[in-house]
């Protein structure tokens, strides 16, 4: 999956390098620092090496590795820039818990029914959240985004409502399965940590809402663990 992410995020970067050449020339294909070409034969490289590895695994890794490097492609090469960027977020995220637990012990625990829907609010709020830091690039870029098309204060409620809902589902879920109270309690400090920044990515500058955005997903990130260590 590391690949596989790095792949994705090779070809976000060769997309990008005509609109980074004169707003984020420090970034390695518009500083000069990689070549196009380069960077295109990585990509191929990850994608393949993340493939074969997977298939070492089972045949089914293999294949949900193939339509990570779809979702990933369609964000890359169609939907960022649109209003429906937050789309492969949305289907994304969810594919990761679902990947690593299925490549560790070939099957799913009961209690990913709450940690999917969970995940899908999760990876809608972080795309948002993304789209507030880039949305002056964007626009200067002629590009449109959810943020753009909502406005940042809607795109900022929105994206704090449901970074709420993965709250709400992640404390639920754990009270259900009556895990221990300290789980409980850091479940609802990393919560409290990620709608925090969620409201924050609206407001200030592009730095700022940068800074906020990343906390928020490494919150986001931190709930997970905690849940997954405690639930399942």
């Amino acid at each position: 999956m590391t690949l596989l992410q790095l792949g994705i995020g090779t070809v976000n970067d060769l997309v990008d390098a005509p609109f980074d050449a004169g707003r984020k020339a420090g970034k390695p294909i518009p500083a000069g620092l990689v070549s196009t070409a380069a960077a295109r034969a990585a990509a191929v490289a990850l994608f393949g090496g993340g493939v074969v590895l997977a298939a070492s695994v089972s045949i089914a890794l293999a294949g949900l590795s193939v339509i990570v490097i779809g979702i990933g492609l369609a964000y890359d090469l169609r939907l960022k820039g649109t209003a429906w960027s937050w789309l492969p977020f949305a289907v994304g995220i969810p594919i990761l818990p679902v990947y690593g637990w299925l490549g560790a012990a070939g099957s799913l625990p009961p209690a990913f029914v709450a940690l999917v829907p969970a995940a899908v609010l999760a990876g809608a709020a972080l795309a948002i959240g993304n789209s507030l830091v880039d949305v002056e690039r964007d626009e200067g870029a002629g590009r449109t985004s959810v943020a753009a098309g909502l406005g940042a204060e809607r795109a900022t409620r929105l994206s704090a409502l449901l970074v709420g809902g993965v709250v709400v589902i992640a404390i639920g879920s754990a009270a259900i399965a009556s895990v221990a109270p300290s789980a409980i309690a850091g479940l609802a400090a990393a919560g409290l940590v990620a709608i925090a920044a969620a409201v924050g990515g609206g407001a200030g500058s592009a730095s700022r809402r940068e800074w906020a955005w990343r906390f928020e997903t490494v919150a986001i990130g931190v709930l997970g663990v905690i849940w997954v260590g405690a639930v399942a």
